[in-house]
């Protein structure tokens, strides 16, 4: 077992405190996956992972939703569901960048890609909070609309997997495509941050 009665009933008492609310704990739970999903790919176990990473992503629209209905919005909280979409979706984009499939992989460069933007981000995050000392952890439109499609195409790439078909025009269409959303939001943040550093300076 992954967790003792005395790890359960720890979650609890910190549930029960409001020391971690339970969107929160939905969100703990897609980091947990992430280990299980990994696992997986490099095990070519694709049902496993297709169904894994579909409840993963689930837990991505249920925290939010639920922090809103229950009024639990916490800065925990939206610190960590970021966090947890690129944890899971960077691991994915490695492990599969290393475990070639029969058919067909995720390119090195890609997962390189990806991971340099997210970097980037974090650098920006931690140079704007020690310039203002706060920040406000709130994802752009298009910065929400990249993550759904890297998950989407995880999601499509798993259940392509376990049929052993993989139109190829479309998979590295979609790579393309995310490589376009990718660097436009990466642009983005990029130019906001300049803007708000321009401010400052002033």
């Amino acid at each position: 077992m992954w967790y003792s009665a005395y790890h359960y009933l720890f979650f609890l008492v910190l549930i029960m405190t409001k020391k971690i609310t339970l969107p929160t704990l939905v969100t703990l739970l897609r980091i947990i996956l992430v280990p299980f999903i990994v696992w997986a790919i490099v095990a070519h176990q694709w049902s496993v992972a297709f169904w894994l990473f579909l409840l993963a992503a689930v837990t991505d629209t249920v925290d939010g939703n639920l922090a809103r209905f229950m009024g639990e919005q916490t800065f925990l909280g939206a610190c960590l569901d970021p966090i947890a979409d690129k944890f899971l979706l960077l691991s994915c984009f490695l492990a599969l960048s290393l475990v070639h499939s029969p058919f067909i992989f995720i390119p090195t460069w890609f997962f390189i890609l990806v991971l340099i933007k997210e970097l980037l981000l974090v650098v920006g995050a931690i140079m704007l909070f020690l310039t203002r000392g706060e920040f406000e952890v709130k994802p752009t439109l298009l910065g929400k609309i990249t993550t759904a499609v890297q998950m989407a195409f995880i999601v499509w790439f798993f259940s392509c997997s376990m049929f052993h078909w993989l139109p190829v025009k479309t998979f590295y269409g979609i790579l393309v495509l995310i490589v376009v959303l990718t660097l436009s939001s990466l642009f983005q943040y990029a130019m906001a941050g300049l803007r708000f550093f321009f401010r400052f300076l002033r």
